[in-house]
C-alpha cells in the first residue's frame, strides 16, 4: 500500500508539474527555439548536440517559469474560469509558495543553462520571463493591449534559437522575431473569441474591440496578412543569412492563404467554432512554416 501511495504521489507531483509549466505549450514553444537553432547553424557556427540539449532544457525552464509565475499571480482569477479552476494552485493541490519556488528555480536554472550557450541567449530569456510575468500578466485584466505586450515575449523563442546558434542578434533573428510576433495576434484573438464568456467571468480583456464583432474579425484578417508578408521576407534576399528558395516561398504563401481563408471565414460566420478552427490552423501554420524553412535550408 505504501508503494502504491508513493507511486500515486510521484505521479500526481509529475502531473501537477506538467500543468503548472503548461507542458504542451512549453514543448510547442520549444519547437520554435529548436527550429531557430537549426536555421542558424552553418559552417561558421556548426551544429552541436550539446548546445541543442542545453537549449531544449533551458528553453523549457524559461517557458515553464513564465507559466508558473503566471499561475501564482492569477490564482484568484483562475479559480473563476472553467478551463483553469482545476489548475494546481487554484484547486489547492499546490500552495502558492511552492508554485513560486518552482517558478523561481526554473528561472535560475533556465537562465544559467542558456548563459552557458552565450550571454545574449540568457539575456533574451530573462527579458521574456520579465515581460510575460511583470507586464503582460497584470495587463490582462486592464486592457486588450495586453495581447500586444504579450506578443513580445511570445515572439522571442523562434529568434532565441538563432541567437543560441550564432551568438548574434541581427536582421536574421529580427525577421524570425517578426514572423512569430505577427502570428501571436490571430492566434490569441481567436482563443479570446471562443473563450470569450470564460474570460469575461474573470474580467480579462483579450479582443481588440472588446467584443466578438466584425471589428475584431477584421483586425485578425489584417494581422494575418502582415504575418504572410513577414513570412515571405526571406525570399527577397534582404534578410542576411536567413533565406528561403522560391519553391519554399510558394509553400509558405500557400500556408498563409490557408490561414487567411479561416480568418475570413471567422469574419463571415463570427462563431466560436470558426474561431476555434482558426486557432488550430494557426498552430499548424507556425509549425509547418518552420518545417518548410528548415527543410528548404538543408535541401539547398
Amino acid at each position: 500500500m505504501n508503494a502504491a501511495k508513493n507511486t500515486l504521489s510521484i505521479k500526481s507531483i509529475f502531473l501537477d508539474f506538467k500543468e503548472i509549466t503548461k507542458a504542451g505549450l512549453a514543448i510547442s514553444v520549444l519547437f520554435s527555439s529548436i527550429a531557430g537553432y537549426l536555421l542558424g547553424v552553418d559552417s561558421e557556427h556548426p551544429f552541436k548536440w550539446s548546445v541543442l540539449a542545453v537549449l531544449a532544457v533551458g528553453g523549457y525552464c524559461m517557458v515553464g517559469a513564465s507559466n508558473a509565475f503566471n499561475q501564482v499571480i492569477e490564482k484568484d482569477i483562475d479559480s473563476l474560469m472553467d478551463r483553469t479552476k482545476n489548475r494546481p494552485v487554484p484547486s489547492g493541490r499546490m500552495s502558492p509558495k511552492v508554485a513560486l519556488l518552482v517558478a523561481s528555480l526554473l528561472t535560475v536554472i533556465g537562465i544559467a543553462l542558456l548563459y552557458t550557450i552565450n550571454a545574449k541567449s540568457a539575456m533574451f530569456a530573462a527579458i521574456s520571463i520579465f515581460l510575460y510575468t511583470s507586464v503582460y500578466t497584470p495587463l490582462k485584466t486592464v486592457t486588450s493591449l495586453s495581447v500586444f505586450v504579450g506578443a513580445f515575449p511570445g515572439a522571442i523563442p523562434f529568434m532565441l534559437g538563432w541567437v543560441a546558434a550564432t551568438g548574434e542578434f541581427g536582421i536574421e533573428a529580427g525577421t524570425l522575431f517578426l514572423i512569430q510576433f505577427f502570428w501571436q495576434f490571430p492566434h490569441f484573438w481567436s482563443i479570446g473569441w471562443f473563450l470569450y464568456e470564460d474570460y469575461e467571468k474573470a474580467g480579462i480583456f483579450m479582443l481588440p474591440t472588446g467584443k466578438k464583432d466584425k471589428g475584431t474579425a477584421l483586425q485578425i484578417i489584417l494581422y494575418t496578412i502582415w504575418l504572410i508578408i513577414a513570412s515571405l521576407l526571406p525570399v527577397l534576399g534582404f534578410t542576411g543569412q536567413l533565406f528561403i528558395s522560391p519553391i519554399a516561398a510558394v509553400l509558405v504563401f500557400l500556408l498563409g492563404i490557408w490561414m487567411l481563408f479561416y480568418a475570413v471565414r471567422l469574419y463571415k460566420l463570427r462563431t466560436a467554432k470558426a474561431a476555434r478552427t482558426l486557432m488550430l490552423v494557426s498552430v499548424s501554420y507556425i509549425s509547418l512554416l518552420q518545417i518548410v524553412f528548415i527543410v528548404d535550408k538543408f535541401l539547398r
